[in-house]
């Protein structure tokens, strides 16, 4: 009996410091289970578009750096609802994954990360990139990430935002008193009305209808978005103003993040960075390709001085509704942080 009872003793023991050795958190292979651990990534793209082939290249360097001990399910089109509540579910703690861009970051309690959205705030990608890396941007990816909101990887390109209209528009005149459909945010609206356009929020799947019907006179967005919308059937004239150089950021709840492992942290965002490249060469090759499909399908491709446009959208940055809430010299600050 005393030698069973020491077998049971020495065996308890054994378990409860294998147990204590490996738990960092309740999700797979992180507590000590031979199950990987599993990040869903939820995003409204469709199968097929450029940013979701990047994103199959990320899942597969994740499960080939870790060696199967963690893995990213891929939920494209909405599956897992709308960004906020792919938001609200990583703050209550789930292991999921989205994108999102500093208009958004504006509305979670970082309101100098708006700026980045602003109308012809960048001359190129190259400044771009600049802006990612610098000090500037790291000290407000730090306040959001005190919100609760870790930037795993920031070099995505969505894309160059472009205005696809009924009517031609070669100048800033010509968009005067147009009705652009524009996201539902006061960045977007009030980057259209120093323009002198009409900005009007309108969910996308209302705009061909909209469009149809002369209820709106165009939209904006990236050109695969304006192409696979088929809004050019309705909409002929495709104005690349190039107002918004679109940089997307993928993101998770900080508090799940920091319960992974360093190796996991490491390995999720480095290769993160690296499909970000791929899907910048996915999407400038699909960019040639998606203007000469709106050529050949009758719209007429207008290229405009931006030169024009970027002095009109000047008084964009001394609004108000922006300067209240941001800091003192944003505008030059974000300008230096470029160069």
């Amino acid at each position: 009996m005393k030698k069973v009872l020491a077998v049971v003793l020495v065996s308890m023991l054994l378990f409860a410091g294998c147990g204590n050795s490996t738990s960092e958190n309740g999700n797979g292979s992180e507590n000590g289970s031979t199950d990987p651990v599993v990040i869903k990534v939820g995003y409204e793209n469709h199968p097929g578009e450029p940013l979701d082939v990047a994103l199959n290249e990320w899942k597969d360097l994740v499960e080939e750096r870790s060696d199967g001990t963690m893995m990213l399910e891929l939920f494209p089109s909405s599956q897992l609802g709308s960004k906020n509540d792919i938001i609200d579910q990583m703050l209550a703690g789930d292991y999921v994954v989205t994108l999102a861009d500093g208009a958004f970051y504006a509305e979670r309690g970082v309101p100098d990360f708006g700026i980045v959205f602003g109308p012809y705030l960048f001359d190129s990608w190259d400044e771009v990139w600049r802006f990612t890396e610098s000090s500037w941007y790291a000290e407000q990816s730090q306040l959001l990430e005190e919100k609760g909101l870790k930037i795993l990887t920031s070099n995505w390109m969505y894309g160059d935002r472009h205005t696809l209209t009924t009517k031609p528009v070669r100048t800033v005149d010509d968009l005067r008193g147009m009705k652009i459909r524009v996201p539902n945010n006061t960045i977007q609206v009030k980057g259209f009305e120093v323009l002198g356009a009409t900005p009007t929020p309108m969910a996308l799947g209302d705009v061909y209808t909209a469009l149809q019907q002369g209820t709106i006179d165009g939209l904006e967005n990236p050109l695969p978005v304006l192409y696979n919308g088929k809004f050019h059937e309705v909409a002929k004239y495709l104005t690349l103003d190039g107002h918004v150089r679109n940089f997307t950021t993928w993101v998770m709840g900080a508090d799940v993040f920091n319960s992974l492992s360093q190796e996991h942290q490491e390995i999720l965002m480095q290769t993160g960075d690296e499909a970000g490249l791929y899907n910048n060469q996915l999407q400038e090759e699909v960019n040639e390709e998606t203007l000469e499909l709106f050529r050949a399908e009758g719209v007429e491709i207008i290229e405009v001085d931006p030169s024009e446009f970027k002095q009109a959208s000047e008084s964009f940055y001394s609004l108000q509704e922006f300067t209240s809430v941001w800091s003192e010299g944003l505008y030059e600050t974000v300008k230096e942080a470029m160069k």
